[in-house]
């Protein structure tokens, strides 16, 4: 059977009761997750920008999150989809490489509330987004972001197309009509990583929208490639390019609805990309131990996997010193010093004046890389710091991340506390919480649409 064929039947079949509990309570969460960044990011120049572009193509009855104002569905969907994943805040499945609710949260929040259905309803889609998202990432072996494309992007799309399909209450046949279509649609370069813009923010949006286009177009009987993904030119072929070999196709259906993949995604701590992760964590560690003097440090060596080095150590001008916050996500030197100065890495350092601090520039300008020649990723997410202090000293610790480390529920809604006592009261804050993690219980989705939407 054809990779699409087993995914829409997954999809069509796919019920409430038949998702296992803690597999249910983990979407919920990994949904608060997204919408209190989404949240957080409305405070920013990006989102405020974007959305100033956006509703120049008119208004409309969709909600976007944390904003009065009300756009068309498939612009919600990019909009949202933008603020979750603008502040590189989100969820990431490690062994994907994958952001896996920047685009499933808003096309099934968007699509539920479109067709009138459930909170049980929208639930499920998630549910459905996410896990085929992350099987259709994890396929591909570390190989979308090798040939420049962004897993998030190109994969949300199918993802996408499937939340939509699911909730437009397509067939089987219409469902892999839609996936074949969304294989025209897909799209995501990692050109921003290199030079700081920002079309990597609007990749899961995109993809969401697109989704969208995908199944409508399907349900009005437009005709896709069946193949999508194992065909001459197809998904995995065109989209890896010289990666294509080490793909692993069979990952996408292997013991689907058995075996539940996207609970595995980790929550990330740091609003950074996650190659970093465990060189904040070995630097914040060596702070604590040694109450370092960020002035009395004569040099930093980190250790870096090799695929790692075009994301967050090159061009090495420009990651010491980032001119935008999302260089600044992107830097390892930066973020060497803000751990070591600061003993965080937040969204504080994300802002202009921290990154264009003197004192913070000057320690950036102090980190080298050498290849990491123990790296095991993508088994690990690995970062060794050796610090050499004007004292002789040398510090170093190294730290390990597994991508079955997810956080726990609890971190997951303080984290959200975090970011929507941001931008609002706590009451009202309190109030999202407990409709999100109630959901299926809420007989209108809309109603948690509007509840998202600005006041």
């Amino acid at each position: 059977m054809l990779i699409a064929d087993t995914l829409s039947k997954f999809a069509a079949d796919l019920k409430y009761e038949t998702v296992p509990p803690p597999v249910r309570e983990r979407a919920k969460h990994l949904m608060l997750d997204a919408i209190g960044i989404a949240f957080a990011s409305g405070k920013y120049e990006f989102s405020r920008r974007a959305l100033s572009g956006i509703r120049r193509l008119g208004e409309g009855d969709a909600d976007v999150i944390g904003f009065s104002t009300r756009l068309q569905l498939r612009d919600s969907v990019l909009m949202n989809g933008l603020l979750v994943h603008g502040l590189d805040y989100d969820d990431t499945y490690l062994p994907g490489s994958i952001h896996l609710t920047a685009s499933s949260v808003p096309t099934a929040l968007g699509m539920s509330a479109h067709v009138g259905t459930s909170g049980r309803n929208l639930l499920t889609a998630c549910v459905l987004g996410l896990e085929s998202g992350a099987r259709l990432a994890v396929a591909g072996k570390g190989g979308f972001q090798q040939a420049g494309f962004h897993p998030t992007g190109v994969c949300g799309a199918f993802a996408s197309a499937l939340i939509a399909g699911r909730l437009m209450e397509l067939t089987p046949q219409q469902l892999t009509m839609a996936q074949g279509i969304a294989l025209s649609t897909a799209a995501g370069s990692m050109q921003p990583i290199r030079d700081g813009s920002w079309t990597k923010r609007m990749h899961p949006g995109w993809a969401g929208a697109a989704g969208i286009t995908a199944a409508s177009m399907a349900r009005g009987g437009f005709v896709g490639p069946a193949a999508a993904y194992e065909g001459r030119f197809g998904f995995y072929t065109m989209y890896l390019g010289n990666e294509a070999a080490n793909a692993d196709m069979s990952l996408v259906t292997a013991n689907l609805g058995e075996n539940w993949e996207f609970p595995r995604a980790s929550i990330k701590l740091y609003p950074a990309g996650h190659l970093s992760h465990a060189f904040m964590n070995a630097a914040i560690k060596l702070v604590r131990e040694h109450r370092i003097n960020p002035k009395e440090v004569q040099f930093v060596r980190t250790l870096v996997a090799k695929t790692a080095v075009p994301l967050i150590c090159e061009p090495a001008e420009t990651k010491r010193r980032p001119t935008s916050s999302y260089m600044a996500q992107f830097s390892l030197p930066y973020a060497m010093a803000c751990c070591l100065t600061r003993g965080r890495f937040g969204l504080a350092e994300i802002e202009e004046a921290s990154f264009n601090n003197p004192d913070l520039i000057a320690l950036a300008e102090k980190v080298e890389y050498e290849i990491d020649p123990n790296s095991s990723y993508p088994k690990f997410r690995s970062g060794e710091v050796i610090i050499k202090m004007k004292d002789g000293r040398e510090l170093r610790r190294r730290e390990n991340i597994l991508p079955d480390e997810p956080a726990p529920n609890e971190t997951i809604v303080a984290k959200f506390m975090d970011n929507a006592q941001l931008v609002m009261p706590d009451a009202r804050a309190k109030a999202i919480r407990d409709m999100v993690l109630a959901m299926e219980d809420e007989p209108d989705a809309r109603r948690i649409s509007r509840a998202l939407g600005g006041n």
